[in-house]
């Protein structure tokens, strides 16, 4: 049985899988939730080190832990210099900090997808004002800032992403070009320049029902099979797959990766790579039964792929979904220990625990016949949880 250490934002769940997998666990995150596995080493930066999470704290915490593998989640992939120092003598389950310097420029992967013929968004990186940089060989270029988003090069869970209102591209941004649809993701084990699809589903983006705005990610929805609601036929699974692969292909990819994708058009159009573990895997875990992180771990030692077909998998399978909660208010948490016996709360927080206004509370889960049932128990069991939080104090006046 092997040593993995596991560090990111938030590990709860990649780290259950890494249990079923059979290996020893320790994790570095931002949170040590109260319902992480009990045979996990769970270090939580804010209250074991007095620092907030960091991808240089958590390095540097991770320094004297004796572990045979690292793997890295959110937000390792816009820091690849600790990538490195992460894994130092260890071996590096994941994707190695060369593969994220490339996957990670908007630009490069932009034109490696458009060289696989797959329709990603327009990408103008230039700080000076993009009335400038036009380019007459692409026909999506724009002058209306109303077709265009920033966004932060350092991207995650949708933070900081804005509609342009024109004028120059603030140091550390970027201009995406804005598609009308549905936004997506595709999650897969990569290989030896090959893709295995494990899931599609639907995001939860900017949902006050969750405590979200803006551009915010907030969940996943994965549909049942014949789900006219989303995926209503096979049409966008072989397009979320030919994203796949293309991904893998253009960057070698290895392991578990995702990419979100705006679907508009029965047409895929790619607008990141998450070349980690990602948010909807832990239902594809539930919806079809199977282990993610062995995947992940057989990709990365020996680069092999998993004898899995998504097609099949989702044949009478159910909508499965998950949303993350966000605190509408500052709260001071209260005995969440009840929590820990319903099956529909995960990444339960520790009583006491001070969560500050946008920041998340926990993750909940649902399952129904489909996505409309599914995002409907989501929103009933936020609106029970909201109530519960608002019987709990009020930390305005004491913060």
């Amino acid at each position: 049985m092997a040593d993995v250490l596991i560090a990111g934002l938030s590990t709860r769940a990649a780290a259950d899988s890494a249990v079923v997998a059979g290996f020893r666990v320790t994790t570095i995150d931002a949170f040590g939730d109260l319902d992480v596995h009990p045979s996990v080493r769970a270090i939580a930066l804010p209250r074991d080190f007095g620092v907030p999470f960091s991808t240089a704290a958590a390095g540097r915490a991770a320094a004297d832990i004796v572990a045979d593998a690292v793997v890295y989640l959110a937000n390792f992939e816009n820091d690849p210099g600790t990538v490195a120092a992460l894994a130092g003598a260890r071996a590096l389950w994941g994707n190695s900090p060369e593969v994220l310097r490339r996957v990670r420029d908007p630009l490069v992967l932009m034109r490696a997808f458009r060289a696989r013929a797959i329709p990603a968004p327009s990408i103008k990186v230039d700080a000076k004002d993009p009335d400038d940089l036009n380019d007459p060989h692409d026909p999506n270029d724009s002058h209306d800032p109303d077709d265009w988003l920033v966004k932060p090069i350092a991207s995650g869970g949708g933070r900081d992403i804005r509609p342009w209102r024109g004028g120059r591209v603030p140091g550390g941004h970027y201009l995406q070009q804005r598609i009308d649809g549905v936004p997506a993701s595709v999650v897969f084990v990569a290989a030896r320049g090959a893709a295995v699809p494990l899931g599609v589903s639907r995001q939860l983006v900017g949902d006050a029902a969750f405590g979200a705005d803006g551009y915010r990610y907030c969940g996943n929805i994965l549909p049942a099979a014949g789900d006219a609601a989303f995926v209503h036929d096979e049409a966008l699974v072989d397009r979320a797959e030919a994203v796949a692969t293309a991904a893998s292909a253009a960057f070698g990819l290895v392991g578990v990766n995702g990419v979100d994708f705006i679907s508009a058009g029965g047409v895929a159009h790619p607008i990141e790579v998450n070349p980690r573990w990602s948010g909807s895997m832990e239902l594809v875990e539930r919806a079809y039964g199977v282990c993610l992180f062995r995947m992940h771990a057989e990709a990365c030692v020996s680069s092999a792929l998993p004898d899995f077909d998504l097609r099949r998998a989702r044949r009478g399978a159910r909508a499965v979904g998950k949303a993350i909660l966000f605190a509408r208010r500052n709260t001071t948490i209260g005995d969440t220990r009840p929590w820990l016996s319903d099956a529909t709360v995960r990444d339960v927080p520790h009583p006491g625990e001070r969560i500050a206004a946008g920041r998340p509370v926990c993750t909940i889960v649902a399952e129904a016949g489909d996505d409309a049932g599914c995002y409907a128990a989501l929103v009933r069991r936020a609106e029970r949880l909201y109530a519960s939080l608002d019987r709990w104090p009020d930390g305005r006046r004491s913060w």
